[in-house]
């Protein structure tokens, strides 16, 4: 990201600011050592600070879709303020300044990177990336500390930020599109237990014969009251059926309650 902003400030510079002349750009710190070797005029474009810009940090998840269905969710991206030092070395003060004039008014001219110099990573969000030049530096910073740390003499300087969206790179795919009810299987281990289920119940393969859990014996578990549904051998499909409407309870000897007989009034005279 900072490569395809440097290259996008050169460019700019080139096209709009030193079209028509010999002068050179630099991305070199602009030191004593280093000011002593140039031999050409030159822009110094040099890189001091590099800090998020937390007033535009966004919450959340942003989406992405395939038609109308969400494929994955991913973090918004982050912005992150490239600040440069712009100067001009010549051999007399009067040209640099008409150097540093020429260059205020191109990035007057832009609130942004212009979109065909964005590529690469840098135009992977799809965001504008803004352009400042000239603002008053942070409390927290100043450009005498600056030139102090270069060791260097304290010259006219633009102060360009850049503000470049970044992709985190952190991407959620979704769950994949659901096309078919859910379905449960259910199997024994081995062939031993639980034994396998099917539409009329299940055969128990520990502690009965075969012919006993075919003929419903009385030592069936799926005969006596009170048990699971599990124990009486019920499947899921069978759980799902609809349940058959009791019959009338019994009187204690097994027969039907009996209706009780009718009484005759007799009438007060």
């Amino acid at each position: 990201m900072i490569h395809e902003v440097d290259h996008a400030l050169r460019t700019l510079m080139e096209r709009e600011a030193l079209a028509g002349t010999d002068v050179e750009v630099a991305f070199d710190a602009p030191t004593k050592d280093w000011a002593a070797r140039r031999t050409a005029p030159t822009v110094d474009v040099y890189l001091y600070d590099i800090r998020e810009d937390l007033r535009r940090r966004e919450r959340g998840l942003v989406n992405s879709y395939d038609g109308d269905r969400i494929i994955s969710r991913q973090l918004p991206p982050r912005y992150f303020k490239l600040s440069y030092l712009v100067t001009a070395w010549t051999q007399r003060p009067e040209d640099e300044h008409r150097l540093l004039a020429a260059l205020l008014g191109c990035f007057l001219r832009h609130e942004a990177l212009p979109e065909d110099l964005v590529t690469g990573p840098l135009a992977d969000p799809g965001l504008p990336v803004p352009v400042t030049i000239a603002l008053p530096p942070p409390e927290d910073r100043s450009f005498a500390d600056v030139w102090s740390a270069l060791g260097g003499e304290l010259k006219p300087s633009l102060d360009i930020v850049v503000i470049a969206p970044t992709d985190t790179g952190r991407e959620f795919v979704a769950a994949p599109l659901i096309t078919a009810p859910m379905a449960v299987d259910l199997g024994g281990i081995d062939g031993q237990w639980p034994p396998q289920e099917t539409r009329r119940g299940r055969l128990s393969a520990i502690g009965r014969s075969t012919s006993g859990a075919r003929s419903g014996s009385p030592g069936d578990s799926g005969d006596r009251p009170g048990t699971s549904a599990a124990e009486r051998g019920l499947s899921w499909h069978d759980l799902g059926r609809a349940t058959p409407t009791p019959a009338p309870p019994a009187s204690a000897e097994g027969a039907p309650p009996r209706k009780r007989p009718a009484v005759a009034r007799k009438d007060k005279k």
